[in-house]
């Protein structure tokens, strides 16, 4: 077989981000309060001025536009912080800003993140009309006293009518939910799953409660005081009975930590999976971009004051750095290898330039955790519940 010149495969490895497609992540740092498990960057303000952040996301997606221009957008996410306190006025800007920016694929998907109070429930219709096709909503507990302890402040009867308002409005939806919480049982954990199976219409995203530095919950469990959480034995049965139920339900696990029917899956969180190409604007937002010959990292400026003056003078970001093939390649089997359908080798050998080690793949085959089927390699049932593990074997 004639060896490929080196100007071929750069070629080559620049246009990889079209096995995985294009996105746009858009990040609203705000929220009413702060959950005490959560790590995301958000903040809580006394007030925002919209004008001023309309603009900034405007001028931002113009500005990357010029950098990546004439790509077709597969989806768009806005995430947080809680994207449900944005005023729809400005989510229809955003959008109208990207169809301007990039042609848009014909059915895109464009997901809003939402908590499950009236008061965001209240601007569902304007998010509709702005242009959302699919809302995601954080409920995280079927449990009153657990949602108090999670610091949300909606009450389990508040999120299942903001559920049924949702789809009214939006063709697609989905909610979250935490488990291993404090004091759950195995079987407490299996009858609200099943509930939440009777509310679902055809995703959920279904996530181990953890503990994270520099959290609420992390200075508690560093001085003793988060009692109850379930030991591993426990919350890996959870994890288990997670997949079995929602497997039987017709909602399989197409990645870790999120059950959808076919066809129902998110478009976007694909795109981070698949190692595709997205912008990621608004404070803190992480991006990869294919350009000028190589594929790029790219992050804003995490503090939202200093991000949105920076905007107005230019830029919001603070870091675009080119990433070598080795990270390239470690970035995709960390991302690929989430997902149900796993990595495709031979992308992984063009993005490593050479091939993942035969003697890790045969034997990590032979104890059960991976399969090789039509040159993909998949984790299994087996080999998800200790993922990490199985990743840092593969890696070389």
């Amino acid at each position: 077989m004639p060896r490929r010149s080196a100007s071929s495969l750069t070629a080559a490895l620049a246009e990889d981000w079209q096995e995985g497609g294009f996105g746009l992540y858009v990040h609203w740092p705000f929220c009413q309060s702060k959950c005490p498990y959560c790590d995301f960057n958000s903040h809580v303000v006394a007030s925002v001025d919209h004008d001023r952040w309309r603009a900034a996301y405007v001028q931002e997606i113009a500005r990357y536009a010029e950098l990546v221009p004439h790509r077709v957008l597969n989806s768009i996410f806005f995430g947080g912080g809680t994207p449900s306190l944005m005023p729809p006025e400005t989510v229809a800007a955003i959008i109208d800003a990207a169809r301007a920016a990039w042609p848009m694929a014909n059915d895109p998907e464009i997901t809003l993140e939402a908590n499950p109070t009236s008061v965001e429930a209240g601007r569902f219709a304007g998010y509709a009309q702005a242009g959302v096709s699919r809302v995601s909503l954080g409920v995280q507990a079927l449990d009153d006293v657990d949602l108090r302890r999670l610091g949300r402040l909606h009450s389990v009867a508040e999120a299942i009518q903001a559920f049924e308002i949702a789809k009214k409005y939006f063709t697609r939806t989905s909610f979250d939910l935490i488990y291993a919480r404090q004091g759950q049982t195995l079987g407490g954990w299996q009858s609200e799953l099943r509930r939440a199976l009777d509310l679902a219409v055809d995703h959920l995203s279904l996530y181990q409660l953890t503990i994270e530095n520099g959290t609420a919950f992390g200075e508690r469990h560093a001085e003793g005081k988060l009692r109850g959480l379930p030991e591993e034995g426990l919350a890996a049965d959870m994890y288990q009975a997670t997949r079995d139920i929602c497997g039987a339900a017709g909602l399989n696990a197409y990645e870790v930590s999120n059950h959808a029917r076919p066809g129902a899956e998110s478009r976007h969180n694909l795109i981070y999976w698949r190692y595709g190409d997205y912008v990621g604007i608004g404070p803190g937002a992480h991006g990869r971009l294919s350009h000028d010959g190589g594929r790029h990292a790219t992050e804003a400026r995490r503090m939202p004051g200093e991000w949105l003056d920076r905007v107005e003078r230019g830029s919001g970001e603070s870091l675009r750095a080119a990433l070598p093939a080795h990270e390239q390649a470690t970035e995709f089997l960390l991302m690929g290898l989430r997902l149900s359908e796993g990595i495709d080798m031979a992308r992984f050998e063009r993005l490593a330039g050479a091939p993942l080690d035969a003697e890790t793949v045969r034997h990590l085959d032979e104890i059960g955790m991976i399969r090789i089927e039509n040159g993909r390699l998949c984790a299994t049932e087996a080999g998800r519940a200790v993922l990490n593990a199985v990743i840092c074997e593969l890696l070389p």
